[in-house]
This record gives C-alpha cells, sequence and structure tokens, in this order.
C-alpha cells in the first residue's frame, strides 16, 4: 500500500466511526432529521429483534420518534466497533461494514417521574452496511440484533 492509500483509509475509517457515532447521538437526543440524513436514499432498517419494526429509514424513524415517547432518558453506547472497508484492488472502496456491541439504558416514562435513572436496559449488536456517495458514507442498513434485555421497576419514593 501507498501512503496516499493507507491515509485513505484512515480517513474513511475516521469517517465511517463518525457516522455510527452519530447514529447513537441522533437516537440519545430524538434528532430524527438527523437520524433520516444518516441513511442513503433507499436506507433500511431493521428492529425486529427488538420487538421493532424493518422498512425504509423514513418509515422507521417515525416508527422510532413515536416508539422513543416511552423513554425519555436513553443513552446508546455502541462499542468494540469492527469496521471492514471494501477493498477495490489495493484501493479503498465504497462500501463498508460495521459490527458493533451495544448498551441501552433508557429510562421508561412514568407519571409524575422525576427519578432519571434507567430502569429498561437492552444489550445486543448491531450491524450496520454503507456506502460512499457524493455527501460522504452512509448508511444503506442498519440491523439490530438484541440479545438481552432487562427490566427494573422503578423504587419506591422513601418518605424524609
Amino acid at each position: 500500500m501507498t501512503q496516499r492509500v493507507d491515509l485513505a483509509t484512515v480517513m474513511d475509517r475516521l469517517a465511517v466511526d463518525a457516522l455510527v457515532t452519530g447514529y447513537a447521538n441522533a437516537v440519545d437526543d430524538g434528532d430524527w432529521a438527523a437520524y433520516r440524513a444518516l441513511f442513503t436514499r433507499d436506507g433500511r432498517a431493521d428492529y425486529t429483534s427488538a420487538g421493532g419494526i424493518e422498512g425504509p429509514a423514513e418509515q422507521v424513524a417515525g416508527w422510532l420518534e413515536q416508539t422513543m415517547l416511552m423513554f425519555p432518558v436513553r443513552q446508546h453506547l455502541i462499542v468494540n466497533r469492527r469496521i471492514e472497508l471494501e477493498d477495490a484492488g489495493g484501493s479503498p472502496g465504497d462500501r463498508a461494514e460495521v459490527r458493533a456491541d451495544f448498551l441501552n439504558p433508557m429510562r421508561l416514562r412514568e407519571p409524575e417521574d422525576t427519578d432519571t435513572a434507567p430502569n429498561f436496559t437492552a444489550g445486543g449488536r448491531y450491524t450496520f452496511l454503507l456506502a460512499r456517495t457524493a455527501d460522504g458514507w452512509r448508511l444503506r442498513s442498519v440491523t439490530v440484533h438484541e440479545k438481552w434485555r432487562q427490566f427494573a421497576p422503578p423504587e419506591p419514593a422513601t418518605a424524609r
């Protein structure tokens, strides 16, 4: 590999990593316009393993927007990212795959609940398929592979 190809590979890896981080931020912040902008025009998302839907990113974004109202506090942690960039004959290609584990603690909305501690946590792995576009790297698909979930009802408030 030449230095130029090495630099392009590093830049691609950084851009792909930033896109995955942008995904987590958009979901946690409820920024559905940003979520939609992460995908290619024909991008899709599959949340069926977590009890959700699968379909075009636009449709899934609308579903997430409504569903996440149940979770006013959420924090997506996407770790152990394995990035595989397409090799186009020794040069960087225009496709990539990322497999990454997630831990997602959230707080269910409760009437008059001011406690922000999580009471619902899910974990598993994502598969992100990406494509290089004229606007940079974008998601072609996101698949959630939920492996476990835990629900802990909130503890009753103690009298002071």
